[in-house]
């Protein structure tokens, strides 16, 4: 708060001021008061009226000038009234009061909205399951009877279940830790199940789908790995089925302090200029502008779930001739100790 800008607002009180010492001043002339006296009262009242008035003006100061730095500090601006203490003037404590009830108002809305999104996130993840069950048995269906049933119908049906499956994840991903239990599990076991999952696509396609050297235990959770393969892999047989000779090869390599793992295919490949921007909610891309369906929320939801059990995931890639995608697995030294 400037001292100018604070002048400025009380200009009235200024003016006022002035005009009542000028009446003061012609009323004692008009009695024919000795001049000194004259000179003394009106130094008398400028300097109460300059106490007071710079009193006022510090007091504000202070209140206002630690509000605002508050603010500044603050990560969530709307706690600063926690942080400063209710002034002494009316304005202040109005202001205060004001700001109060506004910041109630907003919880309460807040938490509403709250309410309803944790409402709305529990229907959908009840509808998911819901649904889930008569997908698994159209599939079954589809497996058993397969002279009845088009092996196209069956691989929609599959797809279905995988879009239905990423909507679930999403919908936890925000709570994901109160889901997830991390343990050690074996990445070919894993991997093995992606594949039988995946077959379908890949022998429809023709892929090659090579593993190599993945016989490692990682600390994860089994069930949010499989869905970061599985997202993985899907994008690699979309955009590695136009190609000739299209293969998907998964290889691992172990090091004292962490495992890492490369999904690499010779697919359409990822722009340059999309490669930083391939983790970021929906973002499609060149490549997804092509593909009239894609979402790009498949990697949105891998990178943030990877973020959550502690791995990290980065992608390379050159376009038309490969795309490769790093997991890294750290080791926990205290795991092993208290296993």
């Amino acid at each position: 708060m400037r001292f100018f800008d604070y002048v400025k607002d009380q200009m009235f009180s200024l003016v006022l001021f002035l005009f009542s010492c000028f009446l003061i001043v012609c009323i004692l002339i008009a009695f024919k008061t000795p001049y000194t006296l004259n000179i003394l009262l009106l130094v008398i009242l400028f300097v109460c009226y300059s106490i007071v008035f710079l009193f006022s003006y510090y007091k504000r100061k202070h209140f206002y000038d630690e509000l605002f730095f508050n603010i500044q500090r603050l990560d969530k601006s709307y706690l600063v009234l926690e942080t400063i203490q209710k002034p002494s003037f009316l304005d202040g404590k109005l202001f205060c009061n004001a700001l109060y009830e506004i910041d109630k108002s907003m919880n309460e809305n807040v938490k509403n909205y709250e309410l309803q999104v944790k409402e709305f996130k529990e229907y959908i993840e009840m509808w998911i399951h819901e649904i889930k069950l008569p997908i698994a048995s159209l599939i079954l269906m589809a497996h058993n009877h397969k002279d009845v049933y088009d092996k196209k119908a069956l691989i929609q049906m599959k797809k279905i279940e995988s879009y239905v499956e990423q909507i679930l994840y999403y919908a936890r991903g925000e709570n994901a830790e109160k889901d997830y239990l991390i343990t050690s599990h074996n990445l070919e076991d894993i991997i093995k199940g992606i594949a039988l999952k995946n077959k379908d696509y890949l022998l429809e396609n023709n892929i090659d789908f090579i593993v190599e050297n993945v016989n490692y235990k990682v600390l994860t959770d089994s069930k949010w790995l499989s869905f970061i393969f599985d997202q993985i892999i899907g994008n690699s047989i979309k955009y590695t089925k136009e190609k000739q000779d299209p293969y998907i090869k998964i290889s691992g390599k172990d090091y004292t302090d962490k495992t890492i793992v490369v999904i690499e295919d010779n697919g359409i490949g990822i722009p340059a200029s999309d490669i930083k921007n391939v983790f970021d909610k929906s973002f499609t891309g060149s490549n997804g502008r092509k593909q009239k369906y894609a979402t790009g929320m498949g990697l949105f939801i891998a990178k943030s779930l990877c973020t959550k059990l502690g791995h990290t995931i980065e992608i390379e890639s050159v376009q038309n001739e490969y795309t490769r995608v790093k997991l890294t697995f750290i080791k926990n030294k205290f795991y092993d100790v208290v296993k």
